[in-house]
């Protein structure tokens, strides 16, 4: 009989293993993949955005609806106790001009080597190509869990389980939300899986703009759109045309609200200002301005600026006569209209949302319904932007279930049926 078994190697896996390790709970960890913290590594490639140094209210404000629920876990980890995480480490970390934080070398791999081989120094035993494959029958006061592993099925029994097994993005990396069935198979309150950070599909581009503009960034714009509950969106970034839509940074920042007019209503509606740094007065009376024998085309470029994929973009979406209109073009400028009619596949997407919902838990992450087993990470039911907000809950909720774990198991053992 183990102890304590942690079931996935991404980070909330690896802090829900630390925090148990620090109580003096010896822990075993399972995972499926040759080796931990894949998705981790991979989010390094470009620079490994762990945190982003916004004050903690606007910070909070990231996560959504979710935010009541995740806002504990920031107080007693957040981005400045992450940071304080890492130089411990032996990671130093820096300020972006975006606000968004990274070590200084930009590098996962440092931190990761790092952060094992501390949790190996504490006794953690790590398991590696064990698929967890659901239930078995269990002594009291325990759980288990069948393995698929290198030696055939494997069933392990454990007094405390931390169940770390990400979402459903990315699942030649690990998270392939296999566990979904196996969590409903036991009475769990689960919302479905959704993508998250996602680019979004059009019902068609010409043939001219995907020969000729996907994959052509759209920088310096800005994105509003309404979800229909009401809640806006207004920033300014950019995004990359698609052959089937639009992707990138801007997009990702919006996905669940146009996700949510989507599910609503079978499409939604982004409206692009091309010239965010121009007031609309500005570009009307640009637009309006004599243009002799010059081409629009050239009047426009000359004028304001626009070419390329932006000019591409307003011959794409608006009807002919608007271009006779200098009031309605002036307008589309700053509000051109992208109907959205599907997000991207789950699997491409940077994040997902859905999972485990709060009202199966208890404040340590202890499912109601299986006493002794704590979800965590990406398995709940939150989402949050690009720029360090995933990678901080994250870690944050490990922390959480792990400490949650570790009190359970220091209680006598009459007491822990809840």
């Amino acid at each position: 009989m183990l102890q304590a078994v942690v079931v996935g190697g991404g980070p909330a896996g690896l802090m829900a293993a630390q925090a148990l390790a620090e109580a003096g709970v010896a822990v075993d960890l399972f995972d499926g993949m040759p080796s931990v913290g894949r998705k981790f590594l991979l989010a390094g490639k470009g620079g490994l955005n762990l945190t982003h140094s916004e004050p903690i209210e606007p910070f909070l404000g990231r996560y959504g609806a979710a935010r009541e629920h995740i806002a504990p876990w920031l107080r007693e980890f957040g981005p400045d106790a992450l940071r304080d995480w890492a130089k411990g480490l032996g990671v130093d970390t820096f300020v972006g001009s975006s606000g968004r934080v990274f070590p200084t070398d930009l590098k996962a791999a440092p931190l990761l080597r790092a952060w094992l081989h501390r949790l190996r120094g504490a006794g953690v035993t790590f398991h590696m190509r064990h698929r967890w494959r659901g239930w078995a029958p269990a002594g009291e006061g325990a759980q288990a869990l069948r393995f698929a592993s290198p030696q055939g099925e494997l069933v392990v029994q454990a007094r405390a389980v931390v169940l770390a097994l990400g979402g459903a993005s990315w699942a030649r990396l690990g998270s392939d939300g296999a566990w979904v069935p196996l969590l409903a198979e036991r009475g769990v309150d689960l919302a479905p899986l959704q993508p998250s950070n996602c680019g979004f599909d059009v019902a068609a581009w010409s043939d001219h703009l995907k020969t000729r503009f996907a994959g052509a960034p759209m920088k310096n714009v800005a994105l509003r759109c309404t979800a229909p509950d009401g809640r806006q969106f207004d920033q300014r970034g950019e995004f990359v045309v698609t052959q089937t839509g639009i992707e990138g940074s801007l997009v990702y920042a919006a996905s669940a609200l146009l996700r949510e007019g989507i599910v609503a209503n079978g499409r939604a509606v982004a409206e692009i200002d091309l010239l965010p740094e121009r007031s609309a007065e500005f570009v009307r009376d640009e637009v309006a301005r004599p243009r002799g024998s010059r081409s629009l085309s050239t009047h426009l470029k000359s004028r304001l600026g626009l070419d390329g994929v932006k000019a591409a973009l307003l011959h794409e979406l608006l009807p002919r006569g608007v271009f006779a209109d200098p009031a309605a073009l002036a307008a589309a400028i700053k509000a051109l209209p992208i109907t959205l009619v599907a997000a991207r596949p789950i699997d491409e997407a940077i994040s997902s949302a859905g999972g485990v919902r709060f009202d199966a838990l208890d404040e340590a992450l202890m499912l109601r319904s299986l006493p002794g087993v704590f979800c965590t990470g990406e398995m709940l039911d939150w989402e949050a932007p690009t720029g360090g907000y995933l990678l901080t809950a994250s870690l944050a909720s490990g922390r959480v279930a792990g400490q949650g774990a570790a009190a359970l198991l220091a209680r006598p053992p009459s007491t822990r049926a809840g």
